[in-house]
């Protein structure tokens, strides 16, 4: 009984613990790469910017309990086939603009006084992206 009470209380401590993770690693993301910022000056309403932020939210917070609750919307297979093309198009976009990200760490570390270090930080970078993927693969799919 203890122990499945403690179980639980881990489970939940380890489940919020990890929500702020990456949470936090998306609003880095989103904020290193200047998203909202650009929207506004591309479309000329920097006026709007708190509109951008609050879909931004309110987009995170649907999406959280859409797939807490299982929500499926039944499109047919071209309707599906268009989503999914435009989500590989946005993935396919971040991507690119994250590796443009991946210039400031050298910049980054040479102001720091880390450049004999830099190896060493992207290695850490990728065993902590793998040890991740492991993890998640071996003990969350089971």
């Amino acid at each position: 009984m203890i122990l499945s009470i403690l179980q639980a209380i881990f489970t939940c401590v380890l489940g919020v613990a990890g929500g702020i993770a990456v949470g936090g690693g998306v609003i880095a993301l989103i904020i290193v790469l200047d998203i909202i910022p650009r929207l506004s000056q591309l479309t000329g309403t920097y006026n709007r910017v708190h509109w951008y932020e609050g879909a931004l939210i309110a987009g995170s917070f649907i999406g959280t309990v859409a797939d807490f609750w299982r929500w499926s919307v039944p499109l047919g297979p071209i309707v599906s086939t268009v989503i999914g093309l435009m989500c590989g198009i946005f993935i396919g976009m971040l991507a690119a603009a994250l590796t443009e990200v991946l210039n400031v760490l050298p910049i980054l570390a040479k102001r720091l006084r880390l450049k004999g270090y830099l190896f060493g930080l992207l290695m850490a970078m990728v065993a902590g992206k793998v040890a991740g993927s492991l993890f998640d693969w071996f003990v969350f799919s089971k």
